[in-house]
């Protein structure tokens, strides 16, 4: 195969907790998949933890791990982002932010010891996480006659496609999601359909 077409994210928010010298790094891990979903996030936790000092995140975005955003929220540059981030690209997930909230304990940590911190308190929250393993699929959208049902029914039911919307009349629509190992078997087959069209519509 010539791509991966499987990654690893989380199922449900977690938590994980940190205390080093009085300070407490309180880390959220919640399964996201858009950037958008950053700013609501962090604005809730500031809500519910008037109290606390910083508010550091990193984020690691898209089946191919390539899209990632961190910030040290007023912690010295490098102590507190780049650890959490660190901890997402060795345990490789994705689709993943992880926000750390620190309450500030009286003693001042240094560099090490903040490092030390946010990579444990994110550890933490990974480790009380269900990490699963999800496909990386095609969506398409095919059009085709009523009288090509049967044929297209049975090879939805044979290569284990999803179906995600479906109307049928005289010219039916289906959206489909296709694995992306799958997809060139798939298109092949779809394809020799009579009447058939298959029309790409994204990444999920």
């Amino acid at each position: 195969m010539l791509f991966e077409d499987t990654y690893k994210t989380i199922q449900n928010p977690s938590e994980g907790i940190f205390k080093d010298k009085g300070s407490k790094f309180i880390a959220y891990a919640f399964p996201v998949t858009t950037e958008d979903q950053v700013k609501p996030i962090i604005t809730k936790l500031r809500t519910e933890h008037t109290k606390a000092r910083h508010f550091c995140w990193a984020l690691r975005l898209s089946p191919d791990r390539s899209v990632y955003r961190l910030n040290d929220d007023g912690e010295p540059s490098g102590t507190a982002g780049r650890p959490i981030l660190n901890t997402l690209l060795s345990t490789d997930l994705t689709n993943i932010l992880i926000v750390v909230v620190r309450y500030f304990g009286g003693t001042l940590l240094g560099v090490p010891g903040l490092i030390n911190a946010y990579k444990n308190a994110t550890i933490e929250s990974i480790n009380n996480a269900a990490i699963i393993e999800k496909t990386v699929n095609d969506c398409y959208r095919i059009t085709f006659d009523y009288l090509s049902m049967n044929e297209v029914m049975r090879t939805i039911k044979e290569e284990e496609l999803h179906i995600h919307a479906q109307s049928f009349d005289t010219v039916c629509h289906i959206e489909l999601a296709v694995r992306k190992s799958k997809l060139n078997k798939v298109l092949t087959r779809l394809e020799g359909i009579d009447t058939l069209k298959a029309e790409y519509i994204g990444t999920i």
